[in-house]
Parts: C-alpha cells; structure tokens; sequence
C-alpha cells in the first residue's frame, strides 16, 4: 500500500480548444481518480492557451503561454503545488523539445506517439530519460486493452508454442480525399512534413500497428521491405502502404496500413500464429479474443473473466458484459503510469503491473520504424534493418 495519500499533480502540452486528441487524455486520466490537472500551456497562441484553460476551469496563473514558461514557473513553485508530470499532446514536431524540457526541469512526461519527429530526436531523448532517471510514458493506447495484454501474456507463457507469422493492418478511409485542404486542422498537421514527419499513413497509424505486433508477439522487428503509396493528388505524405517484415528468431510477418480504404474507420486487427495455435484480436470488438487450436475448437476469451492473466485483469474495470473501449485502454496507461511515480516518491520497486506501459524504447523502436520504411520504399522495397 503506498503512503502517497493524495492526488498526483500534472500539467498539458497541447490540447487547447479545436484539438481531439488532448480531450481523450484528459478524460482517461480522470477516469481513476488519480490524477489532478493543475496547469497548461495547451496552445502556441497564448490568448487561446488562456481561454482553454478557463473552459477547464484552471487558474489563470497556471494557463501559460509557451510551455518553455510553464517548466520554468512550475518548476518554481513549492514542491506541494507544483505539477509532478508533463502530458504532451501536440503535434509530433512538439513531442521532443517539450519532452526534453519537461525532463530537464525535473518532471515525469507522458507523450502521445510517435515519440518524437524523426530517429535521431528519439535516440537523444532517451539519452536524456537516461541520464535524468525520470519516468517517460507513450501512449500508444492499444497496449491497454485487456484482451491485448491476455494475447501477449498466452504466448509468452509458450501456448501457441514458437511464433512462426504475425499478420497486423490498420486501415483507415477518412483521407481518400485532400481533407487538409479544407482546414480541418487534424488532417492538416498529419499530413504535413514539418510537424508530421517523414510519413503520413505510417507515422500516425502505422507506428501503432507495428508496436501492436511486437507488443503481443513479444518478438522484435528485425527488417522490413515497404512499399508505400500516396494515393491522393498533391498531398505530400505517404497515405497507405504494405510492409514484409522478418521479426528476430526467425519469424515473419505482414503490415499493411492505410488511410484511403474508403468506409473503414479504426479497423485495426492482429492475427498471430506459432506451432501450436493462432489468435486474432479486432479494435472494433476489442472485448473479444479469439484462440484457434489445430486440435480442438477455437476459444473465445472474454474481457472481465476469472481465467484472464493478472496483466488483463488489472486492465478491467467492470464485469463481464459491460463494454470497455478506447478511453478505457487510455486510461490504463495514465493508471500504471500514475502507480509508477507513486513507487517512485514512496522509495519502493513498482509492481510489473505498475510498470506495463510502453516507455521510451518503445518510442526509440517506433521512430527507427518509421524511418526503415520510408528509406525501403525509396529503394523500390529493398530489406532495410532498423537502424537501433
């Protein structure tokens, strides 16, 4: 039982008025009764930084105008007051200056992914995670899920024996027209160099399929041939792509993701297969695990029963029959993430559930993801090692 008897303070980068993805944050940090937000620098125009706050109901004091200000302040204030971690939610070209600020000024970062814009920024960053011995949370949210955590639990424990082929896509239709062109701001960023990336489709979805696979198989991507397409006329970044992929050990593998699979909307599926048996797991009926044996009937495991592994179970928050979803994987994340730090300040080694959360190699793996498929795309899919 920890000794840490009060909420854990943090502060927002990003995810002032007009954007989608800090709302989800703030919701699935609520969600447990853990965590207090306290401060914010949610916009890089100052005025809507003020107003966005005030709709949170904030202290205007506490509402910043840049978050280069908001460490500086935070960081001033009594140790009782000031915020205990920095979330970032902004677009990916933020995602290491704020990170990199909010570590060296002493505060714990839980950013949204990719970790940071290209590779060279992610293995710095780590360096700097390192070296500060601060905790650093990605939320890549799908590792949340009950049933994704029973998946990856079944074949570590050996049941479907060795892995031999992991099958993952993520296809999406809300980019099978120039969207960005119409200001719509979510589209607009995404598909802009300069605060997307090097990749379009595969930096903002295709980084979650690839960390899905390696989550759940427990194997690490070794190489991959990609073939990556921008389909729409005038965009500048890749929009749907498929990738061969060889895993550590000897297995292989299958991603495709897409952004212009006209009538899908987060249809993300995994399907893995070892000697022994195979299982699937869908996003859009994410309380579901299938298990296929070639021996006897498939299983259908389901979240919120007694038989789930104690990663799963700990991931549950009602009983069988009552959905669970997306903001509840989320705020799986921010749970394990906010019993880290409590373990931190209390001096005590957290429990492995406290520590299930993906963290900054995964961000490393991601970025060296990323930047293998673009560079094999360009070389007309050559096998590429990630660069790690």
């Amino acid at each position: 039982m920890s000794a840490f008897k009060r909420k854990i303070r943090y502060g927002m980068v990003g995810g002032g008025q007009g954007a989608f993805i800090g709302a989800v944050h703030r919701m699935a940090a609520a969600m447990d009764g853990q965590l207090e937000l306290v401060c914010g620098a949610f916009s890089s125009d100052p005025q809507r930084s003020l107003d966005s706050g005030a709709e949170l109901f904030l202290k205007p004091e506490r509402c910043y105008a840049t978050y280069q200000e908001m460490m500086e302040k935070e960081a001033a204030l009594p140790a009782d007051e000031r915020m205990e971690f920095v979330s970032i939610v902004t677009p990916n070209h933020v995602h290491f200056p704020a990170a990199k600020a909010a570590l060296e000024a002493g505060f714990h970062v839980m950013s949204d992914k990719p970790a940071t814009l290209d590779l060279a920024e992610a293995k710095a960053l780590a360096q700097i995670v390192e070296k500060t011995g601060l905790l650093y949370g990605l939320t890549h949210n799908y590792t949340g899920y009950p049933m994704v955590k029973q998946a990856r639990d079944m074949i570590s424990a050996g049941a479907l024996g060795t892995i031999r082929k992991v099958v993952v896509e993520y296809p999406q239709g809300w980019l099978a027209t120039k969207l960005e062109d119409t200001g719509q701001k979510q589209a607009a960023w995404r598909s802009d160099p300069k605060k997307s990336g090097a990749a379009g489709a595969f930096g903002d979805i295709g980084s979650h399929a690839e960390n899905l696979a390696e989550f759940i198989s427990g194997l690490a991507i070794a190489e991959l041939a990609a073939d990556i397409t921008t389909y729409v006329d005038g965009r500048l970044l890749d929009d749907d792509g498929n990738v061969l992929l060889r895993f550590e050990g000897g297995a292989k593998g299958v991603l495709h993701c897409s952004q212009i699979s006209v009538g899908e909307e987060n249809n993300l599926n995994i399907r893995v297969w070892g000697e022994k048996g195979g299982l699937e797991w869908h996003q859009n009926a994410p309380n579901t695990l299938l298990v296929k044996w070639s021996d006897k009937p498939a299983e259908v495991y389901r979240r919120g029963a007694g038989y789930l592994s104690p990663h799963a179970a700990a991931a549950t928050r009602t009983p069988p029959g009552h959905p669970e979803g997306y903001l509840e994987a989320f705020a799986n994340l921010y749970k394990n993430f906010a019993n880290h730090i409590r373990a931190v300040v209390d001096g005590i080694d957290p429990d492995p559930v406290s520590m299930d959360y993906p963290q900054i190699a995964d961000g490393v793996r991601g970025m060296a993801f990323i930047e293998a498929v673009v560079a094999s795309s360009k070389a007309n899919a050559a096998w590429t090692k990630l660069d790690l």
